[in-house]
């Protein structure tokens, strides 16, 4: 996987902005059954997709306000992102899906 060198990454907008400049366009959503590319409804499994990257945002004054953006590079050459709270909002899928993809990784 590419390193990426993103220059401007003060707000989440920029982050995006540039990610999606860089190539990640495609969005993903987790759910029961694995990954889903929104732009054509394909599922991934954990085996099937790499976390490359992930960049983590503080809300200024609103906890409820964090966010983490995980760079997603799948085994049929999509790349993109999935987006999540962290902390307490945190969704459950989306963290199951990302230790699962993270312990897959961990045995290779």
């Amino acid at each position: 996987m590419d390193k990426i060198d993103i220059p401007s990454m003060n707000t989440m907008s920029d982050c995006i902005n540039n990610l999606t400049k860089k190539g990640y366009t495609e969005d993903f959503q987790a759910g029961p059954k694995g990954l889903k590319a929104l732009s054509d409804n394909l599922l991934y499994s954990p085996f099937d997709v790499c976390i490359s990257n992930f960049y983590r945002f503080e809300g200024q004054n609103d906890p409820s306000d964090n966010a983490i953006v995980y760079l997603i590079e799948t085994h049929d050459g999509k790349k993109g992102m999935l987006i999540d709270a962290y902390g307490a909002n945190a969704s459950t899928k989306i963290s199951d899906f990302v230790k699962a993809v993270e312990d897959f990784q961990k045995k290779v």
